[in-house]
């Protein structure tokens, strides 16, 4: 079941193309991430499927339903920087939310307690860390208990302790059956949080599947996947000219003191020393690097800054 389902929506600005023709699907249970370089378009794309912003063209509904006030109360949002009351307390600022929000004032013992702020619930907003801040957001974000949250940036901002906090609760959140979408440009952030990515370059969608379709390339994307495999031998010039004739080498280049080979994905490490022994060569080091999502982006995107 799909709970957000985005059909080739656009947004401009003038002359300036924000999204172009994106659409795709979010599946329920999943934590989806919206990946791109900043001014890719994501905060743009959470801004129109929240209605903060309104569509050039396009459609997207919730759980197949139009959005509408009703719709919206059943997603937790934080789309920007954390804005309560300073001289307040953390308890005394989710009352004021939940009244806004006209619902969850029940909620905010459990909500502080998942955030694991309770202990901290009577202390003044001044005093909170950037990491403690960010938590108490998405407290506020829980009230009413919503089944889908919607986060820009989760851990924008923040110190690696406040990231690895919010990391962890984004984790739990979604074991609880929250289903949640967060965008981000941070790339070993998305690997370890999200189990499902659409990446965006300059307004368009370049690739969306679950993080294991990304990494080997079977999800719907034109660029093809590759395996990197370094290797070495006593004469590794020897060894590049060789490896450069094997079908499925794609790049062969020195690094340090051995080579690092670009293959197609159908190309194994054992089919490398096979070919490398056929042809009178015996390796001193062979390693499959795993890919990260870093490389994958890299492949998907180019290497070139968007800026």
């Amino acid at each position: 079941m799909s709970v957000l389902t985005i059909e080739n929506l656009s947004k401009n600005y003038g002359a300036i193309k924000a999204l172009q023709q994106v659409s795709f699907t979010v599946p329920s249970g999943t934590v989806f991430g919206i990946l791109g370089p900043n001014g890719s378009g994501k905060t743009t794309l959470l801004g129109i499927v929240m209605d903060v912003l309104k569509a050039s063209s396009g459609a997207y509904s919730w759980n197949g339903e139009q959005s509408s006030a009703a719709v919206r109360k059943k997603i937790g949002t934080l789309l920007e920087t954390p804005n309560f009351y300073h001289y307040l307390s953390a308890e005394d600022n989710l009352k004021i939310a939940a009244r806004i929000k006209g619902r969850g004032e029940e909620d905010i013992d459990k909500v502080l307690q998942t955030v694991n702020l309770y202990q901290r619930r009577t202390s003044k907003f001044s005093t909170y860390s950037l990491g403690m801040k960010q938590r108490l957001a998405i407290a506020s974000a829980l009230l009413g208990d919503p089944e889908v949250l919607v986060f820009d940036e989760p851990t924008n901002g923040l110190d690696p302790a406040g990231i690895a906090e919010i990391r962890e609760l984004i984790k739990e959140l979604n074991r609880k059956g929250k289903t949640i979408i967060m965008a981000s440009h941070i790339l070993d952030e998305v690997e370890k949080v999200c189990s499902h990515v659409a990446i965006i370059q300059k307004g368009v969608l370049k690739t969306v599947g679950s993080v294991k379709e990304i990494m080997t390339g079977s999800a719907s994307t034109d660029t093809a996947s590759t395996v990197l495999i370094e290797v070495s031998a006593d004469n590794n010039d020897s060894l590049a000219n060789i490896l450069r004739q094997m079908s499925g080498v794609q790049d062969v280049h020195l690094s340090e003191d051995y080579l690092q080979v670009i293959c197609s994905e159908t190309i194994t490490a054992a089919q490398v020393n096979k070919f490398c022994f056929d042809n009178g060569i015996v390796l001193k080091r062979l390693n499959e690097k795993r890919k990260s999502l870093e490389t994958r982006f890299l492949e998907i995107t180019g290497k070139q800054s968007d800026r």
